[in-house]
């Protein structure tokens, strides 16, 4: 295969999915250290981002954003074991506050028997859950609607962060990479996210596997202080490895 038509063949397959060298090997039937080559040239001429041991799509390219449906039900499995692990690090007396996104919907409905926890959500899913939970203070972050997400975000949810603090943040995202922080498709997003995480004193981020390495957004919440990432056992090592400085919670997805 010549370089050119194998360099088209690594872009196809990095856009469809992020892919690590031995995949990438053995779908073009050449060595990994020639894969090394093409991926290194690639990054060089701004075409893909190298990761450890991969590459992902290039960082700024942007895809259509899933609808609220779509992501209800993609890796429903996943996102429910890492609702679990997170809600046990919730205890009572906790101000904690829940971001936007399903993941993080998926939190509310195992915090609804809890005693004395303060809820901060800018997350309408996760009021809908705990709306009627006795044990649960609420507190809803106004602002401008986002539908496609049913959350709140702009200028109104920036001033009310601003006058609160928490004790726990559990952050949702459309992607995680290791060396930019959280991938958002809006700035508004991604700037509510930055405010969310100066105002707490732990931060848990919650990811499922696919999430991990994925940099198909253009907005970006750097993450430059001491967090956890709550992912599932479908990450493989060469998804975990680049985040292999963060604290790590790995929960075993268990299939319905």
């Amino acid at each position: 295969m010549k370089a050119t038509d194998r360099h088209r063949a690594i872009l196809e397959l990095v856009r469809a999915r992020d892919t690590n060298v031995e995949q990438l090997s053995a779908a073009l039937g050449v060595s990994e250290a020639t894969v090394r080559r093409d991926l290194t040239m690639l990054a060089k001429q701004r075409h893909l981002v190298r990761t450890h041991g991969g590459a992902t799509a290039l960082i700024g390219v942007h895809e259509p954003e899933a609808s609220l449906e779509e992501r209800k039900a993609a890796q429903r499995d996943q996102k429910d074991a890492i609702a679990k692990a997170a809600a046990l690090h919730v205890v009572d007396g906790d101000t904690v506050l829940l971001d936007g996104g399903t993941t993080c919907a998926a939190l509310a409905l195992h915090l609804c028997s809890r005693q004395n926890v303060h809820v901060v959500t800018n997350n309408l899913l996760a009021v809908m859950t705990l709306a009627n939970a006795p044990g649960i203070r609420l507190t809803l972050i106004g602002g401008d609607l986002r539908g496609s997400s049913m959350s709140t975000l702009g200028p109104l949810a920036e001033l009310t962060l601003s006058r609160l603090s928490v004790d726990k943040a559990f952050m949702g995202a459309d992607g995680v990479v290791a060396e930019f922080g959280l991938c958002e498709a809006s700035d508004q997003q991604a700037y509510l996210k930055e405010c969310i995480i100066k105002r707490a004193a732990q931060v848990f981020v919650l990811a499922d596997a696919d999430k991990l390495g994925r940099a198909r957004q253009q907005h970006w919440t750097p993450l430059e202080r001491e967090w956890t990432l709550i992912t599932s056992s479908d990450a493989d090592e060469a998804r975990l490895a680049p985040f292999r400085m963060v604290q790590q919670i790995v929960v075993q997805t268990v299939s319905a």
